[in-house]
C-alpha cells in the first residue's frame, strides 16, 4: 500500500455502481434490528422472493435491488426513528462480512485492510462508494452517493459510513477517532448521536461526503494480524469474486468473444465489432450490458485481468510480454491498469504468488 509520505495517489474501488451480487447477511441483520422494533419480518420481506429460511442460508445470494427493496421496507416501517441509518450502520461487525472481514481482521496494517476492501469492495453490502486518497498528512475517503435512489439516500449514507467506521474500530481494537467529517444532506436533530459515533463534529450541507483519518493510523500493526490467515483469506476472496462475476446472458456472450481477441496476440475487439458479432447494433448491446449491470469496458478489464493473473502467475512470461499479449501498445499503460485492478503491479503481484 501507499506510506503516508508517499506522493498522492486515488485507489479506487473494484466496482463502479451499487448493483453487484451479495450474500443475506446485511438484510437478515436488518429483518433482526426491525424485529427489536416490534415489525414483523414479513413486513421488511415484502415484494421479494425471501423468506426467513432463506436468511439463515450462508451461501444465498441475492441481487443488490432485493436488498434495496428490504431497505425501502425497512425505511418505509421505522423512518421515524431518529438516527434509523447510524442505529443499523453500527450493528455491521467483522463476522457480518464472513471471509472478507476475516481477511480485513488478519491483515498487517489498517492501511493494507483498507486496500484489500476497496479491492474486494463487491464482497461487501455497501451502496456508497468510498475513493480512498493516500496524501502527505493525510488520508481521506470520498463516499459518493449518487447512484443511490433519493427515497434511500440519506439512511444509506449514515448506514454505510457508520458500518466503515464500526469495521475499522473493530480492526484496530478500539474506537477510531475521525479528524474530519462531511455530509451532504442537511444537519439532522440528531447531529448530536454522529458526533458521538464518529468521535468528530461533522459539517453537513457540504459539497461532498467524506471523512479523513490520521494517516499514522495507516501503518500501527492490526492485533489480529496474520500472515498465514491473510493468504488464505486472500485467495478464498479471489475465488468468491471469480464465481460471482461468472454471469450468464448477454455479459457471458461479449466475455467469449473478447478472450480469442485478447488471447490472440492483437488489440481486443472494440464495442462496435463486438456488437456486429452479436446481430445487434451497439446501442443495443450497451443497453443490455447496462441492464445486465455491467459494461464494455468492465468486461473488458474483467477479462485482461484474469488472463494477466494467469499469465503473471504461471508463465516466465516478462512484463512487457504479458502487456503485447493483452493487447497494450506500451508496458506502462498495463502496469497503470493493473495496479488499479489489484492495488499491486504486475511485478509485486508476481512475488507474492511466488512465496
Amino acid at each position: 500500500m501507499v506510506r503516508s509520505g508517499e506522493s498522492a495517489r486515488v485507489l479506487d474501488p473494484g466496482i463502479r455502481d451499487w448493483n453487484f451480487a451479495r450474500g443475506v447477511a446485511s438484510v437478515a441483520l436488518m429483518v433482526g434490528y426491525a424485529a427489536e422494533c416490534g415489525v414483523p419480518s414479513g413486513v421488511l420481506l415484502a415484494g421479494t422472493n425471501l423468506d426467513e429460511d432463506r436468511l439463515r442460508d450462508p451461501d444465498a445470494q441475492i441481487d443488490a435491488s432485493t436488498e434495496l427493496a428490504v431497505i425501502r421496507n425497512l425505511v418505509g416501517a421505522l423512518g421515524d426513528r431518529p438516527a434509523l441509518g447510524i442505529e443499523v450502520g453500527r450493528r455491521y461487525g467483522i463476522t457480518t462480512f464472513g471471509i472478507f472481514g476475516f481477511a480485513c481482521v488478519s491483515s498487517p496494517t489498517l492501511g493494507e485492510a483498507i486496500t484489500f476492501a476497496l479491492r474486494y469492495l463487491e464482497l461487501s453490502f455497501t451502496f456508497c462508494l468510498p475513493v480512498a486518497r493516500w496524501r502527505t498528512g493525510e488520508f481521506v475517503a470520498e463516499i459518493h452517493d449518487e447512484l443511490i435512489p433519493a427515497d434511500v439516500r440519506t439512511f444509506l449514507v449514515e448506514r454505510d459510513v457508520t458500518a466503515m467506521h464500526r469495521v475499522m474500530s473493530d480492526l484496530i481494537g478500539r474506537p477510531l477517532a475521525l479528524t474530519t467529517a462531511e455530509f451532504r444532506f442537511p444537519e439532522p436533530d440528531y447531529a448530536d448521536r454522529l458526533a458521538d459515533v464518529l468521535h468528530v463534529r461533522p459539517s453537513f450541507a457540504q459539497p461532498r461526503n467524506m471523512f479523513a483519518i490520521d494517516p499514522v493510523e495507516l501503518d500501527r500493526p492490526l492485533p489480529q494480524a496474520n500472515a498465514q490467515t491473510w493468504t488464505m483469506c486472500l485467495n478464498q476472496c479471489r475465488e468468491l469474486v471469480h464465481r460471482r462475476r461468472a454471469r450468464t446472458g448477454i455479459a457471458a456472450e461479449v466475455r467469449e468473444l473478447l478472450v480469442p481477441g485478447i488471447d490472440g496476440f492483437a488489440a481486443p475487439p472494440g464495442i462496435d465489432s463486438v456488437a456486429r458479432q452479436l446481430n445487434m447494433s451497439t446501442r443495443t448491446l450497451r443497453r443490455r450490458l447496462d441492464s445486465a449491470g455491467t459494461g464494455y469496458r468492465a468486461l473488458l478489464d474483467e477479462v485482461r485481468r484474469a488472463l494477466a493473473e494467469e499469465m503473471l502467475t504461471a508463465t516466465p512470461l516478462s512484463v512487457s510480454d504479458v502487456a503485447i499479449r493483452l493487447g497494450y501498445a506500451e508496458s506502462s499503460t498495463f502496469i497503470y491498469a493493473f495496479r488499479r485492478w489489484t492495488g499491486l503491479t504486475p511485478a509485486a503481484f508476481r512475488r507474492r504468488r511466488a512465496r
